[in-house]
């Protein structure tokens, strides 16, 4: 045992130590960024459905399901994410290949313990902007990255088969950088400026956690779940960078002169959001249920105060999908044992460019793929976020994700006979 707790945690703190998350949507300029879905590719899978604690799968987004695994997990997935964005006018493609989360929980007894990482947020985007002003075409152009990650513990406690509770703590860290770079197009040597801002952000914030299940009748169980993240507050220790720069005939950039400039430094909220789930199902068999989450992103505010265009209203995420397992028991067919998921998610995320609200919607499916007591979970995901309307841009993607979800007996007594 002592063996796998070292590997365990040699593999924690090295994807400690590189784990960045990132994205390429122009949105994630403002705010925190791009809000990182938390949950595993099992739930993504199902449109980001919640509602149940599983055994051998971990829920990383209600802690009361810590204490319903029967089995030491060790859960870690990732993404590749391609994207097309257009507007009226023109289209580009980006892809972004990223770790999603890692994380392990421990059965113990009526207990449950999990600790992990994942990224909260994200910023990834490159943009170009060619105007004319005073009668002269000025090139501007826009770039930003950086995450903030989450370090997460927490516990739950089953008060009896049908009821549990839990919360989790998390620390929240990361630095995110922006610039802007704006010159004459048409010079062979272009003198032109560069703004470059950087915030460095940290804080914490907690999560808390109720499932509830009961018999409808003995095929059918009804699901309900809660989640609850009380508003908090993140430090952002912001600075600001001005230069004059040249870019010779090779597109070299030179800095002619450059200063740094005072910046007041921000308080960042991580909003209230606070989730209801319902639905039916036979646990070994299939569910199908829903979910609704809502977010006071109303109170989201911009890094910089020099944001313009931009505002934030309250959010509300509707998940609705389930799964479907033929035998889970079958010795004669793989194929009647692997778990076929589906599901669709819609979501206002709260942000209102030029008057616009940005919406994000998808369409997911997956296999959830046994090996031995263990899985393979795959996810692909179609989607839209975004318009083309008063200027902005439209996100289509499509997301093919991998999780794996490793289970083993850590804590057994040995009988000596």
């Amino acid at each position: 045992m002592i063996k796998k707790i070292i590997v365990v945690v040699s593999i924690f703190m090295a994807t400690f130590s590189w784990a960045q998350d990132n994205t390429s949507s122009p949105y994630s300029y403002y705010g925190l960024g791009e809000i990182k879905f938390k949950g595993t590719q099992d739930s993504r899978a199902m449109g980001g459905l919640n509602i149940v604690g599983d055994s051998i799968h971990l829920n990383l987004i209600n802690p009361a399901s810590y204490s319903k695994l029967k089995l030491t997990t060790f859960a870690v997935g990732g993404t590749s994410n391609f994207n097309k964005l257009k507007t009226d006018s023109d289209n580009e493609k980006a892809q972004r290949t990223t770790l999603d989360y890692i994380a392990v929980g421990l059965p113990l007894g009526k207990f449950g313990v999990s600790f992990g990482l994942t990224p909260f947020s994200a910023v990834g985007y490159k943009n170009q902007d060619i105007s004319a002003i005073d009668g002269e075409e000025r090139t501007r152009l826009f770039s930003g990255e950086g995450t903030i990650n989450r370090v997460f513990i927490g516990t739950s406690y089953s008060i009896n088969k049908s009821l549990s509770v839990g919360f989790d703590f998390s620390y929240n860290f990361g630095k995110l950088n922006s610039q802007a770079v704006e010159f004459l197009s048409e010079p062979a040597i272009q003198l032109g400026t560069r703004e470059k801002n950087s915030s460095n952000i940290k804080g914490i914030s907690a999560n808390i956690g109720l499932l509830y299940n009961t018999p409808i009748n003995t095929k059918t169980n009804l699901y309900t779940s809660f989640t609850f993240s009380p508003e908090s507050k993140l430090n952002s220790d912001n600075s600001r960078n001005i230069a004059t720069i040249i870019y010779n005939i090779n597109g070299a950039e030179l800095v002619a002169d450059e200063e740094d400039i005072d910046v007041n430094d921000t308080k960042l909220i991580v909003p209230t959001k606070f989730s209801f789930g319902a639905g039916i199902g036979n646990t070994k068999k299939w569910l199908v249920g829903t979910e609704l989450t809502f977010s006071q992103n109303s109170k989201l505010v911009n890094r910089f105060d020099d944001i313009l265009d931009v505002d934030f209203e309250n959010s509300t995420k509707i998940s609705v999908g389930g799964y479907y397992i033929p035998k889970y028991d079958s010795f004669s067919s793989y194929l009647n044992r692997v778990v076929y998921r589906a599901g669709f998610r819609y979501e206002n995320t709260g942000l209102i460019v030029n008057n616009e609200s940005i919406n994000d919607y998808g369409m997911n499916f997956g296999l959830g793929l046994p090996v031995g007591a263990s899985s393979i979970n795959l996810g692909f995901e179609f989607g839209k976020k975004g318009t083309t309307s008063n200027g902005l841009i439209e996100e289509n993607y499509f997301n093919v994700s991998v999780g794996l979800s490793l289970n083993d007996i850590w804590f057994k007594k040995r009988k000596i006979d």
